[in-house]
């Protein structure tokens, strides 16, 4: 059962259409995924290009979302959440709707991009496949429980320029302002538009709760508007119906902020023809709010979400420079380089036949220079161009390589999920259909044979985990906290 607030408002929105809203509410909600464009096979073709032709798999059928570049719905009986190659990051699960905002972001190779609200990690994860290991990315969230998630779906969708978060907007704009190319801003919002796909969401909503979000959105965008450089484009969405927090919330930011201005989305070609956001909606309504886009299960297949795209004037001006990454780190990567440099020569295989540091950026799928940073014993590699972070709360600066034990260094599962697996000296190969990949998923030791060391553990092609073969048994080295029941 829906609020009765919530229904009046909605039947005084809707008009006409209000009967074919009821009507998708007793409908099921579809669901989809996005393949996964980083995530490369043994023979060097990455997930999306494998499986983006619409095929059947043997665990779902597929057929494309028309706004997402990567995105396919799956039918109510698949279960690609239960399916190996989740684990192995060939794709993330994510309703259709919410795959509009990250692609009228625009991100390109090179820019440096801010997910301001980005747990769990569905548009972060997006983003980063369009910028395919170049730029910089940056996924913050406030609550340090869903930052931890958000770490973790970085980290199996093998992503390498990502550096995550957990602050607040303002603590954020104070010390990065002005940096910026692009920003999303995915608001925490009421969610009416989700009411479909989570029956109890509704039982949270209330008239004074939509003016809460409202105005924390209002200082949110505030904070973006500070961290956004001069010409910058800002995509603002929620996954709400009520307008006092799409059109009107984008309404008070213009009033606020006379320097950004709505663009066009072209809605015709994103297969999003009538979306149009509605400038009645709200009682001061700013010019070309119809530019915005209004999403709705009863218009589109899939649920509620509204978005708009901004851009701020100006022109960016001297390359911005707050110090460098160094300032991140406390100590030298020196001890941490030396033992990793081993295990790269040993496990790893690098077209000169010696490790190179731009063959290692080439394995991780990283764009352009890098540089490595030591926590500890632990050792990331970050783009270059990082800014200084010190008296932030980092939780993942760029990507975790591994950590030095005993004199030796042992690689993350972070850097399994992200290296080419022709990269790899030793592969030990499991298929998806039997039951040795349970039993690796589940932490089990494999009887295995071959020259001892550490070996990439693919799925069918697809690098998952870790293994560490000595005498007759591969070590089981898939993360304790990841592992199956």
């Amino acid at each position: 059962m829906l609020p009765e607030a919530f229904l009046e408002r909605m039947q005084q929105m809707l008009g006409k259409e209000y009967t074919a809203f009821l009507e998708t509410l007793e409908q099921e909600k579809h669901q989809a995924l996005r393949l996964n464009s980083l995530k490369r096979g043994l023979d060097g073709i990455n997930a999306a290009e494998r499986y983006g032709s619409g095929i059947v798999w043997d665990f779902a059928h597929l057929e494309k979302v028309p706004w997402a570049e990567t995105g396919y719905y799956y039918q109510a009986c698949d279960q690609p959440g239960k399916h190996p190659f989740h684990e192995a990051g060939l794709y993330y699960i994510q309703e259709p709707s919410a795959m509009a905002p990250a692609e009228l972001l625009e991100a390109a190779p090179g820019d440096r991009v801010l997910d301001l609200c980005a747990a769990p990690g569905g548009k972060s994860t997006q983003i980063a496949a369009k910028l395919q290991g170049g730029g910089i990315l940056f996924c913050n969230e406030i609550h340090s429980a869903r930052a931890k998630i958000l770490s973790e779906n970085i980290e199996r969708m093998g992503i390498c320029n990502a550096c995550v978060t957990n602050e607040t907007p303002e603590r954020l704009a104070e010390a990065l302002a002005g940096y910026f190319d692009k920003i999303l801003v995915d608001a925490p919002c009421s969610g009416e538009g989700m009411f479909r796909k989570n029956g109890s969401a509704s039982e949270e909503w209330s008239p004074e709760n939509v003016k809460m979000c409202a105005e924390r959105q209002d200082r949110i965008l505030d904070s973006a508007a500070k961290l956004l450089a001069p010409g910058g484009r800002l995509v603002y969405s929620t996954c709400t119906f009520a307008p006092e927090e799409n059109e009107g919330s984008i309404s008070r930011f213009l009033e606020r902020h006379g320097e950004f201005e709505i663009l066009p989305v072209p809605k015709e070609e994103m297969g999003l023809t009538g979306c149009d956001g509605v400038p009645s909606f709200w009682e001061k309504p700013a010019e070309g709010l119809d530019r915005t886009v209004r999403l709705g299960p009863w218009r589109i297949r899939g649920e509620g979400h509204f978005a708009a795209v901004l851009q701020k004037t100006g022109h960016r001006g001297e390359e911005y420079c707050r110090g460098d990454a160094a300032g991140i780190i406390k100590g030298s990567a020196g001890n941490q380089l030396e033992s990793f440099y081993d295990f790269c020569q040993q496990n790893l295989c690098f077209p000169s036949g010696r490790y190179q540091d731009s063959e290692m950026l080439d394995a991780v799928g990283r764009r352009g220079a890098g540089q490595y940073l030591g926590f500890g014993d632990h050792l990331y590699l970050v783009p270059a161009g990082m800014p200084d972070l010190r008296g932030l709360k980092v939780l993942r600066p760029g990507l975790h390589l591994g950590e030095r034990k005993k004199g030796r260094f042992e690689p993350s599962h972070a850097l399994a999920q992200a290296v080419a697996p022709a990269y790899a000296a030793h592969i030990w190969q499991l298929d998806s259909r039997e039951t040795d990949v349970r039993a690796y998923l589940n932490g089990q030791t494999l009887p295995a044979a071959g020259e001892k060391g550490w070996y990439l553990v693919c799925v069918d092609g697809f690098g998952t985990g870790w293994g560490k073969l000595a005498g007759s048994l591969m070590k089981n080295h898939y993360p304790r906290g990841l592992r199956q029941k």
